[in-house]
C-alpha cells in the first residue's frame, strides 16, 4: 500500500525531503553590536505567513475526516507545526535567543501561538504599540495546549493516578487468567492500563483475566483500561524440518563446568506429548515435560527414585520433588540426559515404604524438536513460496556448501512486492539478508548480517522487509474475529501494522458496524511506511475515536535501522505533542529488571526518559511487580525536572 501524495509532504522532519531555509535570514546585520530587530521581525512575520498558508491547506484536505468538532483547535496546530517543519529554523533560532526571545524550540503544544509572541516581542523593541487583548490572547493559546493534551489523555486512559502524569500499561501473561492476586498486586503498584495480546491465548482466557481485571478494580479502587492488541498480519518463518523425537534435559553450568543448580523435570500423566525445556510466558524457564503412564505416575511419592539408562547409554535418575494437580509431578536431576520414546524408567520407592515394590514403564510419545538451521554471513538462502519445511543447507565432506538451507515465509503475498536488492530482517534483525534473485521457487537472500559463529533460524521467526510496499490487509480474518471480542470487553483497540489513513478509515469502519463509535484506538507505529504518514493516520484517528500512538521501538528500529531509531522517535514525539494526541513508550523498558530482576544504567535511563511519553508500557516478566515499583518511583521524581521537551528548575536537593 503506497502512502498517499499529500502523506509523503506532510512529515517534514521524517519525509526525505530539503527543508528550506527561512527567507531573507543570511541578509540580517548586526548593528553597533545588537541584530537588526526591525529584519527580524520582518522574517518572522514572513515565516508566520507562510506557516499560516501551509496549514489552511493541510486543514482543507483533512476536514472532512475531522467528524469530532472538538478535535479541530488540535488539528489546525498539527498543520500549523508541519508548515512550521518545512522551514529550516536553525539561521533564525540564534538570532532569536540573542535578543532574548523563545527560539521555537519547545512549540509543539501551540504553534502559531508561540510565533505571535515573538512577534509581538519584537514589535514592541522596534517601539511599535501592541494591544493588550492580542497578548492576552496568545497567553489563553499557549495555556489551551495543556488542556487539550491532557483531556485526550484522560479520555483515552482515564483518569491520572495521583502522584504522576504519565500511565504504566502492562502486559499480561497467561497467569493472569488464572492467577487474581497476581492482577490484584498489578493494579495495587501502579498499573493504569492492561494490555492483552491478541496474538497469544485465546478467549477463552482472555475473558477470565478481564473477569480479574474487573473485580481487582472494585477491591482497590483503582480504574484500569483494558487494550485488546489485535496481531496484525504474521510475518513470520515456516515450519522446519523435524529431527528424532528425543527429550533433552539440560543442566544449567557455570565456566567452570560445575552444574549450577538441578533441572527440573515434570512428570505429565495427561496423556499430553513430552515437550522440550522453552521460555515460559512471564520469561523464566519452563521445565521439559515428561510424558508417562498415569497409573505408574501415581505410585510415586516425593523423595522416590526414578532410574534410566539414556539414550547415550548412560545410568541416569531423577529424584521425585513436589505433586502437581492434574496429574503431574516435578522431579529433579543434577545430571544431563536424552530420553526417547520407549525408553525405560523404573520407580524405585524409598526404604521406608517396603510394601511398594519397583515398577517399569516406557517414557511416551514426544514432540520431535525442529532441526537446527544455522546461517552464516555470505551463505544464500532461499526463502520459499510454498509453505514446505525449512531445511538447513547441505555441505560435502570439505565443508563447501551443496545445497542452501531455505524456509518458507507465512504471507506468500510479500513475493509480489520484492525486488533484486532489498532488505530482508529475521528475528528482530538478528539475521540480516538481501534479495539476490527471484525465481518461481522464492526469494533467494544473501546473508549479509550474523555474527562470527552464524545465527540460527526457526519456525515462527519475525521477518521485517524495510524496502518492500507489501501487499497485506490492514486486517486478518482473524484480526475481525477478535475484533468481535474486543468490541464486547476492551476499552481501546490496538491496531498492529497500520501503514496508512486508509488502513484506519478500515478499523474505524468496523468499529462502527459493531456500534462502537467511542472507543480508543491505538496506532502501533511499528514501519517506514507509517512514519512517513503519520499525520493522516493522526488526523483519521484522532478526528473520530480517542486516539493514541504506539511508538513500537522493537520492530522499527529493525524497519528504519537502529542507528535512527532515537531520532525518528524524537520526531514521532514532536507531531503528536503537536497533535495533541498521547504516546506510548513502548519495548523493552525495564526489560532487565522484568525478566531476571536486574535493570541497567541504560534501561534506568531509558525509563527516565519515558516520562515524556503519556504512558510507557512494561512487558511480562517474572520481576513485574518490582519493575513497576521503581518505573514509578523514576518517573514520579523526573516529571519535576522534565515536561516534554521543557526542562524544569525545581530547587536542586542533594
Amino acid at each position: 500500500m503506497r502512502p498517499t501524495a499529500s502523506a509523503a509532504r506532510s512529515v517534514a522532519p521524517a519525509a526525505q525531503r530539503r527543508a528550506r531555509p527561512v527567507s531573507g535570514v543570511a541578509d540580517l546585520r548586526w548593528q553597533g553590536g545588537s541584530p537588526d530587530v526591525r529584519g527580524l521581525l520582518v522574517r518572522m512575520e514572513q515565516l508566520r505567513a507562510a506557516v499560516e498558508a501551509a496549514g489552511h491547506t493541510l486543514m482543507e484536505n483533512w476536514r472532512p475526516h475531522l467528524r469530532k468538532r472538538e478535535y479541530l483547535p488540535s488539528a489546525a496546530n498539527l498543520a500549523a507545526y508541519i508548515g512550521l517543519r518545512r522551514h529550516d529554523l536553525r539561521p533564525i533560532q540564534g538570532y532569536l535567543t540573542t535578543v532574548g526571545l523563545s527560539s521555537l524550540g519547545r512549540c509543539e503544544g501551540h504553534v502559531v501561538a508561540t510565533l505571535d509572541a515573538v512577534i509581538h516581542a519584537l514589535r514592541q523593541m522596534t517601539g511599535a504599540r501592541v494591544p493588550r487583548h492580542r497578548t492576552a490572547s496568545v497567553a489563553r493559546a499557549m495555556s489551551l495546549e495543556q488542556s487539550l493534551l491532557r483531556r485526550h489523555t484522560n479520555r483515552l486512559f482515564g483518569p491520572a493516578p495521583p502522584n504522576r502524569w504519565t500511565r504504566f500499561m502492562v502486559t499480561l501473561a497467561t497467569e493472569a487468567a488464572g492467577d487474581y492476586r497476581f492482577v490484584r498486586d498489578l493494579l495495587r503498584h501502579g498499573m493504569d492500563c492492561a494490555r492483552i495480546n491478541c496474538a497469544h491465548d485465546e478467549s477463552a482466557v482472555w475473558r477470565k483475566m478481564i473477569r480479574n481485571i474487573r473485580r481487582a478494580e472494585r477491591e482497590t479502587g483503582r480504574p484500569c483500561r483494558i487494550l485488546m492488541d489485535l496481531g496484525g498480519p504474521k510475518l513470520r518463518t515456516g515450519a522446519v524440518q523435524t529431527g528424532e523425537p528425543a527429550l533433552r534435559i539440560k543442566v544449567k553450568r557455570n565456566a567452570q563446568g560445575q552444574p549450577l543448580h538441578p533441572a527440573q523435570i515434570v512428570l505429565d500423566g495427561s496423556g499430553k506429548p513430552s515437550q522440550s525445556a522453552a521460555d515460559g510466558k512471564t520469561g523464566a524457564p519452563a521445565p521439559a515435560r515428561l510424558a508417562v503412564d498415569r497409573a505408574w505416575l501415581a505410585r510415586i511419592s516425593p523423595g522416590d527414585t526414578i532410574r534410566f539408562v539414556d539414550l547415550r547409554g548412560r545410568e541416569r535418575e531423577f529424584v521425585a520433588e513436589t505433586r502437581l494437580p492434574d496429574d503431574a509431578l516435578v522431579a529433579s536431576s543434577s545430571r544431563g540426559a536424552w530420553i526417547g520414546e520407549k525408553t525405560m524408567l523404573e520407580h524405585v520407592p524409598q526404604p521406608a515404604r517396603p510394601l511398594f515394590g519397583s515398577a517399569t514403564t516406557a517414557a511416551g510419545a514426544i514432540v520431535a524438536p525442529p532441526l537446527e538451521m544455522r546461517v552464516e554471513h555470505g551463505d544464500l538462502l532461499l526463502l520459499t513460496r510454498d509453505p514446505v519445511p525449512g531445511e538447513p543447507k547441505r555441505v560435502n565432506r570439505r565443508g563447501k556448501t551443496v545445497e542452501p538451507a531455505h524456509i518458507s515465509c507465512s504471507e506468500p503475498e510479500i513475493f509480489s512486492a520484492l525486488g533484486v536488492g532489498h532488505r530482508v530482517w529475521i528475528d528482530d534483525g538478528k539475521v540480516g539478508a538481501a534479495v539476490e534473485a527471484l525465481d518461481e521457487r522464492g526469494a533467494w537472500l544473501r546473508i549479509t548480517h550474523a555474527r562470527p559463529a552464524g545465527e540460527r533460524l526457526g519456525p515462527g521467526k519475525g521477518l521485517n522487509f524495510p524496502d518492500s510496499l507489501l501487499p497485506l490487509a490492514a486486517l486478518s480474518k482473524s484480526d475481525l474475529a477478535d475484533l468481535d471480542f474486543a468490541a464486547r470487553y476492551a476499552d481501546i483497540v490496538g491496531f498492529s501494522f497500520v501503514r496508512s489513513a486508509a488502513d484506519v478509515d478500515e478499523l474505524t469502519r468496523e468499529l462502527a458496524e459493531r456500534g462502537c463509535r467511542n472507543i480508543g484506538i491505538i496506532a502501533k507505529i511499528e514501519t517506514r511506511t507509517a512514519v512517513r504518514n503519520l499525520p493522516e493516520i493522526i488526523i483519521h484517528g484522532a478526528g473520530r475515536h480517542p486516539f493514541g500512538v504506539m511508538i513500537a521501538r522493537g520492530d522499527l528500529a529493525v524497519e528504519i535501522g537502529y542507528e535512527r531509531l532515537a531520532e525518528i522517535q524524537e520526531e514521532i514525539l514532536w507531531l503528536c505533542e503537536a497533535a495533541h494526541v498521547p504516546v506510548i513508550w513502548a519495548t523493552q523498558v525495564l526489560e532487565g529488571l522484568v525478566k531476571r530482576g536486574r535493570p541497567s544504567r541504560a534501561e534506568i535511563s531509558d525509563a527516565a526518559m519515558s516520562e515524556r511519553a503519556e504512558c510507557v508500557m512494561l512487558n511480562k516478566g517474572p520481576h513485574l511487580i518490582e519493575a513497576l515499583a521503581v518505573l514509578d518511583s523514576v518517573v514520579a521524581r523526573m516529571q519535576h525536572h522534565q515536561r516534554k521537551k521543557t526542562a524544569q528548575f525545581r530547587a536542586l536537593h542533594w
